[in-house]
């Protein structure tokens, strides 16, 4: 055994001791050593994606749905450069992540090696922490530092506020398996293991039964005085507000919100990503859900003077808009103590644990509902009677894919358009979707891969709603479908461009279509051809709902293209609100 096959099967043992249940790989050399040794471990699943953008996205999508990451391997050079957009997003969306990224030995930095560039610190602050391991050696000490790190590693990146960690680990040539002498370069130690090292060191070596560090985490919480202070000023409340953002969890304390909002008779304004929207909750006697709020908020002619917000910022700018002009005292409650709030208005913040606070509230809040909360219900009622049949195009689409999705099933959606239709159109129901978006960063990138990550990690039906250009943008992502072994019914909702740049005062100007819907003109059913999916195209709303119900009862991978107009999508969102404001 050589010191480097040492090191790469001390980090295969101590993530899998860890809970690691999945690791992506992509290929290369440097990394040799890590691939061997995850490949080889028998109790952690591996991934193999040739292109590393499309990988990191992956592992993004599983951990948006598992709530653990799932560890990133990649070869020096570029290579990990590939991973940063994730890394935003990982970052800006608290989604654990662990990247293990090879590189070339310390003497090679600076010298113009090939492949070989500065890794050091290499996402800078989007990341949790940083280290650089120490370089593979037969020493006691060194090899139980490196289970260390490993096992801190993944507490880190999994902790209060998760978010990726960044292991760099450097590795000298003989770099293949069972390498034994003349493997390494001339002059260069051929790096075996010295007779009986394992059975003097045996702790280093083979690790305890399980992890080498257990970590224990707590949950913050209020003091008593803090907690009843609160309390009061829910319970005192004429009209109040729960408002659930994006979640940080694939498994929010939806249960503890929704006994807080039973006892409290506030309402919750559920964000489409919150896990509050959808699921047996809705319609239950004592809660309120809200979903087309983003609509017909401008109608409400009252205002709560109490707001208890859990989350990241909501998608809906209208109800952002809301909150910030209503004057309430707005609770924003975070666990990690992060501000998420960008309107600046919001007047206290809460450092909690969201499920202990929401439960221990629920038992000390009594107060009743009020006018407040009847007249929200009455404009959820209407809204979704006035609209049902009605919404624009693209909107259908997404009223349809909500409506038709199995129970249970895993949703994913892309963001500019799509996910502020889903706000708009996605109608609460009592089937048991979980939803995820990519809503960190907000980018386009990586929307598919994202959303094929998120499938992977479920037996349930996975649902990709995406537009023309996130499809374009992650088109290499549909490998995915094929190497890792995960169905998907993908929605492209094509308009051939940048439609949401139409709400912007760019729109009046000579330029727009060139330099920002910047139409395409690509016909995305070559691409289906390529990656061997089967593709249907239409623009009809009823033929895209029977294809979409055959889709998501049949095995396989299926892309389904809705041709949209952007333009008249956009002036029928217009035509439809202003709809909505006379009537409501």
């Amino acid at each position: 055994m050589t010191v480097n096959e040492l090191w790469g099967t001390a980090i295969a043992d101590e993530l899998a001791k860890a809970g690691v249940e999945a690791a992506v790989l992509s290929p290369g050399s440097r990394s040799t050593p890590l691939t061997v040794a995850l490949a080889d471990h028998p109790d952690i699943e591996t991934y193999s994606q040739l292109d590393e953008r499309s990988a990191a996205y992956f592992a993004l999508g599983r951990a948006k749905r598992t709530g653990e990451p799932t560890p990133l391997v990649s070869t020096s050079g570029t290579a990990l450069a590939n991973f940063h957009p994730a890394v935003v997003e990982a970052d800006s969306a608290r989604v654990p992540m662990l990247l293990l990224t090879a590189d070339r030995p310390p003497e090679l930095q600076d010298s113009g090696a090939n492949q070989t560039v500065d890794q050091e610190k290499l996402y800078g602050d989007s990341v949790r922490q940083y280290r650089k391991l120490p370089e593979p050696e037969a020493a006691d000490r060194k090899l139980r530092s490196l289970r260390t790190a490993v096992c801190r590693a993944i507490a880190t990146a999994a902790g209060t506020e998760p978010g990726p960690v960044h292991l760099d680990v450097p590795f000298r040539k003989p770099l293949e398996p069972g390498a034994g002498p003349g493997a390494a370069p001339k002059g260069v130690p051929d790096g075996s293991v010295p007779a009986g090292f394992p059975e003097a060191y045996p702790l280093a070596v083979e690790g305890r039964d399980g992890p080498f560090v257990e970590t224990t985490r707590g949950r913050a919480a209020l003091a008593q005085g803090d907690r009843r202070a609160l309390a009061e000023a829910i319970s005192g409340a004429g009209s109040g507000l729960i408002v659930c953002g994006p979640a940080d969890r694939p498994s929010p304390a939806r249960d503890a919100l929704l006994g807080l909002a039973r006892a409290s008779g506030f309402p919750v304004a559920a964000d489409p990503l919150s896990g509050a929207r959808f699921g047996v909750h809705v319609g239950m006697d004592g809660a309120t859900v809200l979903g087309g709020y983003d609509t017909y908020l401008p109608t409400i002619d009252a205002d709560p003077e109490v707001v208890v917000r859990f989350g990241a910022s909501p998608t809906s700018k209208p109800l952002r808009h809301y909150l910030r002009d209503s004057g309430a005292r707005q609770f924003v409650v975070d666990p990690a103590g992060g501000w998420r709030e960008a309107t600046f208005t919001a007047t206290d913040l809460v450092v909690a644990d969201e499920t202990r606070l929401a439960t221990e509230l629920a038992s000390a809040v009594d107060r009743d509902p009020g006018g407040y909360a009847d007249r929200l219900r009455a404009a959820e009622r209407d809204y979704w009677e006035l609209v049902a049949g009605a919404e624009p195009e693209e909107g259908a689409v997404l009223a349809e894919v909500v409506d038709g999705a199995p129970d249970p099933a895993t949703l994913f959606v892309s963001n500019s358009m799509p996910v502020r239709d889903l706000d708009r159109f996605g109608r609460p129901r009592t089937a048991n979707l979980t939803v995820l978006g990519n809503r960190g960063a907000s980018g386009i990138d990586g929307i598919t891969s994202t959303g094929l990550g998120a499938g992977s990690a479920t037996d349930d039906p996975l649902v990709i709603v995406t537009g023309d250009l996130a499809y374009y943008h992650d088109m290499n992502g549909l490998l995915t479908i094929s190497r890792c072994d995960v169905d998907a019914t993908i929605v492209c909702v094509n308009n051939d461009g940048g439609g949401i740049f139409h709400l912007l005062p760019i729109e009046e100007h000579d330029a727009f279509d060139e330099w920002f819907r910047t139409p395409h003109g690509l016909d995305f059913e070559h691409s289906a051809d390529l990656y061997g999916l089967e593709f249907a195209r239409t623009d009809d709303r009823a033929e895209f709902r029977e294809l979409y119900a055959e889709s998501v009862k049949i095995d396989g991978s299926q892309v389904i293209e809705f041709v949209a107009d952007s333009q008249r999508n956009h002036d029928d969102r217009r035509a439809l609100q202003e709809r909505v404001l006379d009537s409501m």
